[in-house]
């Protein structure tokens, strides 16, 4: 791999591009967005009411899919635990790595008509939370392996659009968005779980299988997050569909932007890597209880999703020239949102400097992971749910399933 591609899947090539839109932004030179950077203050104002009313102990989880399992205050993760009972701790690891993957994996914009019934509950569900939900329900049932609890190579490889709008209980009048993409997703990365070695003897090729990889580049119980990104980014790299490749590499979540500059074949490459991160977010609890150590958290960047982006335009942090385009679909390649996700990412880091300083914190103290918990994520749905009666996002995305 060349140092071209080995740059654009480092958080620094992410922190630097983000930067060189936010600079355009500050000159107003951007086409589609304009930038109030004294909006910022009042944001963060909203942002530390809202850490303290979530957590008023300052005992901020990191941002990660195992939140969403017990969104109502429901049990699940200590059934999962009790079910994962009996096992090595490494083979009760490489079950709960496997579950993080897919639910992360599964877990791109649901859109507004679809939800989910926990038959458990009786309760209803719907975006994000419906799909962990929905990802939990389906690895305990063995939707995604051999047997339950497990992810294994040949069953994702089998996975069908049928199969899996049954597992989420999509249909026409419950339209799940981009269910096709998901469904292809899951075969490739059924290809990546049968290429990893086995950790275990006598095993069929499964996903927790990354696990191998992880404790290799793990020192003495330590492991950079940095380092867990790379893992993750080079794992999955392959499971991104018709994206950018250069050099024969699979770029994943980069896109174009003709105003943003970078050394060779970097030129006019963005990369945010949001599922990527949200995932490397979301292995820390399974291998911190494994008794691995992740050091480095302030590395990572925020995640380029609609609830963080869709949040600074919600508080007038920035917003569209032209109105129309509040009403129309946009692409994920389209220049427009790589602007609206760049600033996103780069604006994170503005807001969290300024309310660390509020704080009295340091970065390590309260990196990002916490932050978004704190969290950007929820206010970022409050303020959509203030502004639309449905909570959508600002701004309309065609989804394939795989970037939101």
């Amino acid at each position: 791999m060349s140092e071209d591609i080995k740059y654009l899947l480092t958080p620094t090539a992410i922190r630097e591009r983000s930067n060189q839109i936010l600079a355009l932004a500050k000159n107003d030179l951007l086409n589609h967005f304009s930038l109030h950077e004294d909006q910022i203050h009042y944001l963060s104002r909203a942002l530390l009411e809202e850490i303290h009313q979530n957590y008023p102990e300052r005992n901020i989880p990191y941002h990660s899919r195992w939140r969403h399992f017990s969104v109502d205050g429901s049990n699940r993760i200590d059934r999962l635990n009790s079910s994962l009972e009996g096992l090595s701790s490494m083979e009760a690891c490489m079950a709960k790595l496997e579950l993080t993957v897919i639910s992360v994996l599964l877990d791109a914009g649901a859109g507004n008509s679809w939800n989910y019934i926990d038959k458990a509950t009786g309760k209803t569900f719907a975006r994000s939370e419906g799909l962990a939900i929905a990802s939990l329900n389906g690895f305990a049932s063995g939707a995604f392996g051999e047997r339950p609890f497990t992810a294994s190579a040949d069953s994702l490889r089998a996975i069908s659009v049928e199969s899996l709008e049954q597992i989420f209980q999509a249909t026409s009048s419950n339209p799940l968005a981009g269910v096709d993409g998901r469904a292809a997703l899951m075969n490739t990365l059924g290809e990546c779980a049968r290429r990893m070695p086995c950790v275990l003897p006598s095993t069929t090729p499964r996903l927790g299988n990354i696990l191998g990889e992880i404790l290799e580049q793990t020192t003495e119980n330590i492991l950079d997050a940095e380092d867990l990104l790379a893992i993750v980014l080079t794992a999955f790299g392959s499971i991104w569909p018709g994206r950018l490749l250069v050099d024969g590499v699979a770029l994943g979540d980069v896109w174009k932007h003709s105003q943003v500059r970078g050394e060779g074949k970097t030129d006019k490459l963005v990369p945010f890597h949001k599922l990527s991160q949200w995932l490397t977010y979301s292995l820390l609890e399974p291998l911190e209880s494994f008794g691995i150590q992740i050091v480095g958290l302030e590395k990572l960047t925020g995640l380029a999703e609609y609830r963080n982006g869709g949040l600074f335009i919600d508080a007038g942090v920035i917003a569209l020239r032209e109105s129309d385009s509040y009403r129309i679909e946009h692409s994920p390649s389209s220049e427009l949102i790589v602007e609206w996700r760049a600033l996103t990412i780069a604006l994170l880091d503005r807001l969290a400097s300024q309310l660390r300083a509020d704080l009295g914190v340091s970065t390590e103290e309260m990196p990002l992971a916490k932050i978004l918990q704190g969290g950007t994520w929820s206010l970022g749905r409050k303020f959509a749910n203030r502004a639309r009666t449905d909570g959508s996002p600002p701004l309309a995305i065609k989804s394939d399933g795989t970037v939101f």
